[in-house]
């Protein structure tokens, strides 16, 4: 796989600082039942790194020192951490917002069947990944038979209450472009979704969050192998409005890996920068950790680099979906 770091290093991207502390987000490993072209984490069957227990504690000792009102796991497939259910029932306990960035074709899986009643139980949001209303793209994307499985498992959410009016469960969507280039305007495109979902499929959600692919990991080695790197960041940086800035989600939130480690967002933690990419937070050296917020301030300076104009070109890009 490419590496693209080093064309992503030297950056004129303007200097940002976390200005609040809401959302402590959880990569609860690597794995995945899915191998996507598009994928930021690199996930699939064959990774192994995976978030243990005692991590995971330590975290919610973070989230209630800090007053942290949302924990927001992601992945790979956060439900095949054996630990999952674990971790969302003790977050709830405390009082957390849980959020789960869901592939919904995990509950078509054998062992997985529990994933969609326990979200329910808990009052979970899902955030469920569906790049496209269209069977071609999607499978283009994600595999065959990813798009007809994942609309069934969008269909057990319903029959659920997900997504319904007035059942408070609530059920986004997330779109990914399928190629070198922006997303189109999320209000136009959710009410195609709803429309084309709703009168093929029966299928109701609450919001669709558009998100523009990051040019690292698996998608950057894509971008490079087709020749399209360098014209992709050139759109990106060629769409970026100063007025994103202020809405990007690093500035709220820290990012989590599966060792504990800190970084300022889920892209930087795929690319290795720690949190603020400067002095490391704690006696104790090394890359800043969860340990050290225990103790210690968070820091205010975030690390950026080249890849950050993909939350702030066009209408932004957020773990939220678009910012304007």
């Amino acid at each position: 796989m490419h590496d693209t770091w080093p064309l992503l290093r030297d950056s004129d991207f303007p200097p940002i600082e976390r200005d609040r502390f809401d959302t402590l987000q959880l990569n609860l490993g690597y794995l995945c039942n899915l191998s996507c072209i598009h994928c930021h984490v690199n996930a699939g069957p064959r990774r192994t790194e995976l978030m243990d227990r005692d991590t995971m504690a330590l975290a919610l000792q973070v989230a209630q020192r800090h007053r942290v009102g949302t924990l927001d796991v992601t992945g790979g497939s956060p439900e095949m951490n054996p630990h999952f259910r674990w971790l969302v029932t003790q977050a709830r306990a405390a009082g957390l917002h849980m959020m789960d960035r869901l592939n919904p074709t995990i509950m078509q899986e054998p062992g997985y069947e529990w994933v969609g009643e326990f979200l329910a139980e808990h009052r979970v949001e899902a955030i469920a990944s569906l790049p496209c209303y269209s069977q071609a793209n999607v499978d283009e994307q994600r595999g065959q038979g990813v798009f007809e499985s994942s609309i069934r498992a969008l269909q057990a959410l319903n029959a659920l209450g997900y997504g319904r009016e007035g059942s408070g469960l609530v059920l986004n969507l997330v779109y990914n472009p399928n190629g070198a280039f922006l997303p189109p305007d999320q209000q136009h495109l959710q009410a195609d979704y709803k429309r084309l979902l709703g009168d093929n499929f029966g299928i109701v959600f609450n919001q669709l969050f558009a998100l523009a692919n990051m040019p690292i990991q698996r998608y950057g080695s894509w971008l490079l192998s087709k020749g399209h790197f360098a014209t992709y960041m050139a759109t990106l940086k060629g769409a970026h409005r100063d007025d994103n800035v202020d809405g990007v989600m690093c500035r709220s939130l820290v990012s989590v890996d599966y060792q504990g480690y800190l970084y300022d967002c889920d892209f930087n933690q795929m690319l290795h920068l720690p949190l603020g990419a400067a002095a490391p937070v704690g006696a104790g050296g090394g890359r800043p950790h969860l340990r050290d917020l225990l103790d210690g301030p968070l820091p205010r300076r975030i690390a950026t680099a080249e890849h950050c104009y993909g939350c702030t070109a066009g209408q932004g890009s957020s773990c939220g979906g678009a910012l304007h």
